[in-house]
């Protein structure tokens, strides 16, 4: 029963895991960068090409791992929501209460520095570039660095699902409040009494 639990668990979060591969170098790779004490060292730049236009950028340094996301929006309603969602992330990140969660950067259009010589990065008004810095508290204890790669991983899937759920709210309030116009508009009708007509042999008289 056990074995077929753990077996269920894993194909569960294979993708996760597949995922996950690159995070793991990563930190192994910060973790002998700060060994070898010259901050003057970068790691490798790990790509992580996860959907057609959009990819994770993972580059560890001796004191830190910085990953960025770059996510495209296809309609012009998703650019407008996105650039708000995102920039709520990097004001958020200064409330006193949340200042041990990693810094969070966003950049519309230009990609930050970390990736900026990397060749075939789009430039467009549909493109925005977020920056998450891990910083070794987020990924030295084994548990807490399942739990950050796990969390990190599904930002994209957050952010649009956010952005929809938006957009569905919206939609919705504009359809009640065009349903109260039309209830005031209906009520605002003045009614026409028609008064009955009859002939002279008394029937009574309809329009063709």
């Amino acid at each position: 029963m056990a074995d077929r639990e753990a077996l269920i668990a894993s194909v569960a979060l294979l993708k996760r895991n597949l995922m996950a591969a690159p995070f793991e170098r990563a930190f192994a790779e910060q973790a002998a960068l700060e060994a070898a004490n010259d901050p003057t060292k970068t790691g490798t730049l790990l790509p992580l090409h996860y959907r057609a236009e959009e990819a994770i950028y993972i580059l560890p340094a001796p004191d830190r791992v910085t990953v960025v996301f770059s996510t495209r929006f296809e309609e012009e309603t998703d650019q407008v929501f996105g650039r708000v969602f995102l920039q709520e992330f990097v004001d958020a990140r200064r409330q006193p209460s949340i200042q041990n969660a990693p810094q969070v950067l966003y950049s519309s259009r230009e990609p930050p520095l970390e990736i900026r010589g990397v060749p075939g990065l789009d430039h467009g008004d549909q493109v925005g570039y977020v920056t998450f810095v891990l910083f070794p508290r987020h990924f030295q204890h084994p548990d807490v660095r399942a739990v950050t790669i796990s969390h990190v991983q599904l930002f994209r899937d957050y952010l649009h699902y956010h952005i929809k759920c938006s957009k569905a709210y919206m939609h919705s309030r504009m359809r009640f409040r065009v349903a109260e116009f039309l209830k005031v508009l209906n009520r605002a009708k003045p009614e026409h009494s028609e008064r009955e007509r009859k002939t002279a042999s008394g029937r009574t008289f309809r329009r063709a």
